[in-house]
């Protein structure tokens, strides 16, 4: 069965004619690892398609310029599960706590956000690679709920979910519409349901 031509997933589990594209006011950015080749459940054809995520398959790029391909302006935040500073406040489910450079709560108005796509070993060799990571503001997410994959593919810690989600929750706390989450989380159930039936 020859995969679709636009997300190159198995033509039994592609989603595209279930993709509704909605305008998004924060560019996302999803580095993705060489070896995360997860064609069937990844989930980052379908950010591509329903809010235009920019993604770019690689281990390491000079800066957030050279990830982007031409010059970036705004202020740019990485996505990313870490231990809060201390005295920090926690995040409730489905907010986010937004540091600064100094590790310090800031409510700055984003342009981008960037994430780490691939399993946890191949997340933390691109936050290794790319020092300039440390240089962005930083956003600790709390999800909403439970990933959607639930028994088809397994996350690390219950609290983490796929980059997808990450980004879906992170978007509507960072004040785009609900209808957003709401459209990349249909596509992804879409997607999960149909790699079910397929068996």
């Amino acid at each position: 069965m020859d995969p679709c031509e636009r997300c190159r997933k198995p033509a039994n589990v592609c989603v595209c004619d279930r993709c509704e594209r909605v305008p998004c006011g924060v560019t996302v950015l999803v580095l993705q690892h060489p070896q995360e080749e997860d064609r069937v459940l990844g989930t980052v054809p379908l950010l591509e398609a329903v809010v235009g995520a920019e993604r770019r398959v690689g281990l390491s790029w000079a800066n957030l310029a050279a990830a982007r391909g031409g010059p970036t302006e705004g202020r740019w935040a990485v996505v990313w599960p870490q231990q809060l500073p201390e005295g920090a406040p926690v995040p409730e489910a489905g907010q986010v706590l937004h540091l600064d450079r100094a590790g310090k709560p800031t409510d700055e108005k984003l342009e981008g956000i960037v994430l780490l796509d691939g399993s946890w070993s191949q997340g933390k060799a691109l936050w290794w690679r790319n020092a300039w990571l440390l240089k962005l503001d930083r956003v600790v997410l709390a999800p909403k709920e439970p990933s959607i994959y639930g028994r088809l593919r397994r996350e690390p810690r219950p609290t983490w979910v796929s980059t997808l989600e990450a980004a879906a929750d992170t978007l509507e706390a960072l004040g785009e519409p609900e209808e957003t989450r709401g459209a990349l989380r249909r596509a992804m159930r879409t997607m999960v349901q149909r790699a079910r039936d397929a068996g």
